[in-house]
């Protein structure tokens, strides 16, 4: 999954949260910010897992406000270790 998380965003500690969240439901990706404002957020795993960190994504419980989160599926890359903040 690729998302683009757009609200306020950085500087309030999202991106440390969404690696978090996505370590504890054994995701391995990363949390990027982005020039614009937004995070780009890449998590590769079980389905049930990568659905249930885009719904905390989208929950209210984050750190700043998201207010809109826009996703794509793709198919893995499968090169992915761990979950990193960039």
């Amino acid at each position: 999954m690729t998302a683009h998380v757009h609200g306020q965003v950085q500087g309030v500690g999202f991106r440390w949260w969404t690696r978090s969240r996505a370590l504890e439901l054994g995701l391995v990706g990363s949390a990027t910010n982005l020039a614009d404002g937004r995070v780009l957020v890449v998590a590769e795993g079980a389905e049930p897992q990568v659905h249930a960190l885009l719904d905390l994504l989208r929950s209210g419980d984050t750190p700043g406000r998201v207010d809109l989160v826009v996703e794509r599926f793709d198919a893995p890359r499968g090169d992915l270790q761990g979950f990193v903040e960039r």
